[in-house]
Parts: structure tokens; C-alpha cells; sequence
């Protein structure tokens, strides 16, 4: 009798609110993954159908599929209800609907801390001193739309050493104000909001918060900006109160990703992801960031041993979703 073994294939994605990417994970690969494919969400009416139409244009639908999908909403319910989009799914419901013989959905932010290990020098830009102790603890937050937080682990299993990543909502934790300027941005936000959280200062909301705040403390009548014009006026050196922003928006930053390596006791890095920060590299080199970080009274030996980077990989979620298969 003639039997047919099936090639077994890695498909990954990156789900994100406008775009998704999905690629093959490839190991052999310098990027471990081969024929990325981007589409727009808006122009689909579920996932079932992009996924589908990647496995038909790359002739897949005869392969056995395994399938790791990163996407930016919790993952631990069977039912996914997409923050920003309108698409809501059955995890179940779309391995039959796909015919894949194993289906993984992982957050986005674990996806990213996956992807942390297989970054090289071009993809990470180090900022201050520290270095790397292998197999320590990995950090890794990303100021965006939010504030994703995810922490990485090295375990081994049967002799075999991997990552874990333990996800959360870390971004959520309660504002410490460090210095004066802190304190009287928690005092005006403390006017209209009930409680005040690193996500409110440290994302696209947050530059905007900050930038308002010391609108009033400064008694300046201020602008309606958006963050991306507050930090390319902050770049550009023509508004004080954007300059002022951009400086406190690193200090704070500095301390959150400090109190992160504390937590974990993150030696091998803690490492800056998301949107805005990659847009000022060498702002944030120079700035008071890696003080801040370091700044844990008695305890600064821990965080002036860790080294920080800013992630600048292009595709970290792809990336990670590839690591996370690739590692099963």
C-alpha cells in the first residue's frame, strides 16, 4: 500500500490591530522565519479567513500544520475577543476550521520576551553599562497603545535547556513617584483619574498625560498634541514643556524598567520594546534613563549589573511566535 508522509510545516503570526503577518518558522533561517506575508485586518472578516487565505496561497493545505499565532489580547479563555478589532474567535473552532493538527495562541509580549535569546547586535541597541549573565532572568517592557511587561526564565526539561515566559499585566502596577516633577504630575493626574498606574505615564496616552500636566504646573496654556508631535517638537528643540515631556517621560521609564530587574532579579537584561521609544534612540541614550534605572538605594548593585537595550527588531513577534514553536 502506497502511504504519503506529510511535510510538517511551522506557521506563525503576528495579530496585531491593523496589520497581521504570518510567516513559516524556519530554524535554518538567518531570521527563523521564511515567506512573511502582511495583510490588513479591516479588509477581512475573521482570522479564519487570512489564515486560510496564506495556507492556500502557499500551497499548504496537503502539510501538517502547526500552528503559534501572538496576538495583542488575553489568550487563556477558548473564546478570543480581539481588543481592537472586530473579530471574535473560538480557539477550537479554528484548528478544526484550519485543519491544523496543533494550534498555540500566545500574547503578543510573550512572543516578544520569546524573541529576546535569538536577538543579535543589528536587532538591540544597549543602552549604559551592565552585561549579560547567560541563563539569568530576562525583562522586557514596551510602552505603545499600553504597556506590555513579560518576564523570561531559562528552565531545563529532560536535561534539554528552554525559555518560559511568565505574562502578566505588570503595566498595570500603581505609579511611584521618584522626584518633585513625578510628584506633582501624580498630584494633577490624581484630579482626574482614581488611581494612577505606569500605563497612564508610559505609553502613547501617557506622553500626552505628562505633557498636560506640566501645561499646568508650568501655567502654560499648552497645545493640543498628539504623543507623536510632542516628541518630534521635544526632537526638535521648538517647545519647552515637549522638551520637559520627553525628559521625564525617560526618567520615569527609567525607574519602571529598574523595578522590573528588582523584581526578577533580571540579569540577563531588561529590554525596551513597542513603538515610541525606538523613534529616539540616542535621546534616550542621553538621557537620565540608565540613572533612574540604577537608582535603587541600597539595592543599586542589582541594577547596575543588568544592562538595558532597546529592542529594534522589526518583526520581534513573528520572531518570538517562531522561538516559542521552534523550542516545542
Amino acid at each position: 500500500m502506497n502511504t504519503t508522509v506529510k511535510k510538517n510545516i511551522n506557521l506563525i503570526a503576528d495579530i496585531g490591530g491593523t496589520n497581521i503577518r504570518i510567516a513559516i518558522a524556519d530554524a535554518s533561517s538567518d531570521n527563523h522565519f521564511i515567506e512573511m506575508e502582511t495583510y490588513h485586518c479591516a479588509d477581512y472578516a475573521s482570522l479564519a479567513e487570512v489564515i486560510a487565505l496564506y495556507i492556500d496561497s502557499k500551497q499548504l493545505a496537503d502539510t501538517t500544520i502547526n500552528a503559534c499565532l501572538a496576538i495583542a489580547c488575553p489568550v487563556d479563555t477558548n473564546i478570543i475577543s480581539m481588543t481592537n478589532l472586530p473579530w471574535q474567535f473560538s480557539q477550537h473552532t479554528l484548528k478544526e476550521q484550519l485543519n491544523l493538527h496543533n494550534l498555540t495562541l500566545i500574547n503578543d509580549y510573550t512572543a516578544i520576551a520569546m524573541a529576546i535569546p535569538l536577538l543579535n547586535d543589528s536587532q538591540k541597541v544597549k543602552v549604559g553599562g551592565g552585561d549579560v549573565t547567560p541563563n539569568a532572568p530576562i525583562a522586557v517592557c514596551g510602552p505603545g497603545t499600553g504597556l506590555g511587561v513579560a518576564n523570561l526564565v531559562p528552565i531545563s526539561i529532560s536535561g534539554v535547556n528552554k525559555w518560559h515566559c511568565f505574562s502578566g499585566e505588570g503595566g498595570h502596577v500603581d505609579f511611584a513617584a521618584v522626584d518633585d516633577i513625578d510628584i506633582k504630575i501624580l498630584q494633577q493626574l490624581k484630579n482626574i483619574k482614581a488611581r494612577v498606574s505606569y500605563e497612564q505615564l508610559l505609553s502613547g496616552y501617557g506622553l500626552v498625560q505628562i505633557y498636560q500636566a506640566l501645561c499646568i504646573i508650568n501655567d502654560h496654556p499648552g497645545d493640543k498634541l498628539s504623543a507623536a508631535e510632542i516628541s518630534a517638537k521635544a526632537l526638535s528643540n521648538s517647545c519647552v514643556i515637549c522638551q520637559q515631556t520627553l525628559a521625564q517621560f525617560c526618567k520615569i521609564l527609567g525607574s519602571f524598567a529598574g523595578n522590573l530587574a528588582l523584581t526578577m532579579n533580571s540579569q540577563g537584561g531588561v529590554y525596551i520594546a513597542g513603538g515610541i521609544v525606538p523613534r529616539f534612540i540616542d535621546y534616550l541614550k542621553n538621557s537620565v534613563f540608565r540613572e533612574r534605572f540604577e537608582a535603587k538605594g541600597r539595592l543599586s548593585h542589582i541594577t547596575q549589573r543588568a544592562p538595558t537595550y532597546i529592542i529594534t527588531e522589526e518583526q520581534p513577534g513573528l520572531l518570538g511566535a517562531a522561538a516559542y514553536l521552534l523550542q516545542q
